[in-house]
């Protein structure tokens, strides 16, 4: 069970690290080249549907399989997998943190901008969100590295 706790958390540390570099690397720098009022468009559309299922059950996966590996009795398993599978754990809970503090509240605010002008709602959205975003996906990948360093230790 330890080990199929251990693989499920690096597979899915590792589709969420991979989904949020995709996301930092080439969709928001391609967005970023459209127009205010193609941004703003195309920002709102993604909130719509980024929150589906398949990205919540990963969201979920990224914290409950490392801290249900961690919970398991492992015969062997070394303080240095231990402290890899922890540090992993946290930096996940942390890159939701930032998700839930900084990039829901700007995606909100911007679906509820309306009324303002698009060059006024990008200017208020992009930057910051762009900032907590490289935050989140710096600890996600970094999640990734130490769970697999600790499937591997």
């Amino acid at each position: 069970m330890a080990t199929l706790l251990l693989a499920l958390a690096a597979i899915s540390t590792g589709l969420f690290a991979g989904y949020f570099l995709i996301f930092q690397t080439g969709i928001m720098p391609a967005l970023g080249r459209l127009n205010d009022e193609q941004f703003v468009a195309a920002m709102r559309r993604v909130n719509e549907y980024v929150p589906r299922p398949v990205f919540l059950l990963t969201f979920l996966a990224v914290v409950a399989f490392p801290a249900a590996a961690l919970a398991v009795p492992v015969d062997g398993r070394s303080d240095t997998q231990r402290w890899l599978l922890v540090a992993g754990l946290v930096c996940a809970v942390l890159n939701h943190l930032v998700t839930i503090g900084g990039n829901v509240p700007l995606n909100n605010a911007l679906a509820s901008a309306t009324s303002s002008p698009d060059s006024v709602a990008r200017a208020a959205f992009e930057s910051r969100w762009n900032t907590f975003h490289l935050i989140r996906t710096l600890f996600s990948v970094a999640a990734f590295a130490l769970v697999v360093g600790a499937a591997l230790s």
